[in-house]
């Protein structure tokens, strides 16, 4: 298998997962990194044995020798960073929240599009083992054509103390949760029509919502809710689980607490284990995520060897950009919105 060569830009929290990860992927090798805190540039550099070390990506983009980039720096710099990728035609994955509006995000694509290379967004909820194995399920017609669905995620989870800049948005919960949760919806019941959102502060030291309750009109005829919180407190913590129902003409699943999931048809019900991989660098109960990430990086790496369209590409995000800012508006303003207008 030929390798790819990566830069990874942002060294912050979340992008030690992927320069595990990219270790283990067969195919790839991260051989730059770019972050302006130099602290943060050495301890990635040195953990994972990267010479190559930049505080200017224009300069590491000039000095080139790699054939792909992981951008995992915080949504600000993002059109900037995809738009210099693309000038210098190299393939490029982006972090989520992919961009700061949806105009920006459609410019990202269009760049990319222009230079004729892939963009692909780490939208990588929707990789997770018990997920994928919910939607091999409904593609067995296990439970016929479903109708209805609950993609949940409650949880009292402090994420903000290795995230502290995610309490001073004001926008929070749908934008860096919910937007997860929504690819979820997209992924398993496809694409949205209409929406209607209800969100809520409760932590009074956040600025931004911290509850949201979306309804979902899917163009398949199904409805479904997506129900997000990181002000519930449970006896038995779900974090980081997405919990699942959905209810077809022939049947049932439900995906609960322990990534135990049961299906119920005709034949009766079936109980299994869809439980993640504890990778040899992961944690609980971090493991669930930690394994997608992996996950989204080989899918990235088999694209590239046969230059198809990743399954996240900037273009299929853009639908579930336009869910994230269709919740708010509609959230902002208590009515439905057409998401197609949106991308139109």
């Amino acid at each position: 298998m030929a390798e790819f060569k990566g830069a990874l830009i942002g060294c912050g929290f979340f992008a030690i997962n992927q320069m595990h990860a990219w270790r283990d992927v067969e195919g790839a090798a991260i051989v730059a990194i770019c972050d302006r805190d130099p602290e943060r540039l050495k301890i990635v550099g040195d953990q994972f044995g990267i010479e190559r070390r930049y505080s200017d990506a224009a300069v590491m983009f000039a000095d080139g020798g790699f054939d792909f980039v992981d951008i995992a720096t915080t949504v600000q710099s993002h059109r900037v960073l995809v738009e210099l990728a693309a000038s210098h035609k190299i393939p490029a994955i982006c972090q989520k929240p992919f961009a700061k509006t949806l105009a920006d995000a459609k410019a990202m694509v269009e760049a990319c599009r222009k230079a004729a290379i892939p963009l692909m967004v780490h939208e990588n909820f929707r990789w997770q083992t018990p997920i994928q194995a919910v939607r091999r399920l409904l593609d067995s017609k296990a439970i016929g054509t479903p109708f209805w669905g609950r993609f949940s995620f409650r949880s009292g989870y402090d994420v903000f103390s290795g995230q502290p800049y995610l309490a001073e948005g004001e926008r929070f919960i749908i934008e860096d949760l919910g937007i997860h949760t929504l690819d979820i919806a997209r992924f398993i019941l496809g694409d949205v029509t209409t929406l209607s959102a209800r969100t809520k502060r409760v932590n009074p030291k956040i600025k931004g919502e911290d509850v949201a309750t979306i309804l979902l009109d899917h163009k398949n005829g199904a409805t479904s809710v997506v129900d997000i919180s990181y002000a519930t407190k449970l006896a038995t913590e779900p974090f980081p689980e997405t919990l699942i129902e959905l209810d077809g003409t022939d049947g049932t699943i439900r995906l609960s607490v322990g990534y135990r999931l049961e299906v119920t048809n005709a034949t009766g019900t079936v109980v299994s284990d869809a439980s993640p991989q504890l990778l040899s660098w992961a944690s609980r109960p971090w493991h669930n995520i930690q394994e997608s990430v992996y996950a989204i990086q080989k899918h990235w790496i088999d694209r590239l060897q046969t230059g198809s369209e990743p399954a996240t590409s900037g273009a299929d995000n853009l639908k579930t950009f336009a869910l994230v800012e269709a919740a708010y508006d509609s959230a902002a303003s208590g009515k439905a919105v057409d998401v197609e207008a949106m991308l139109r």
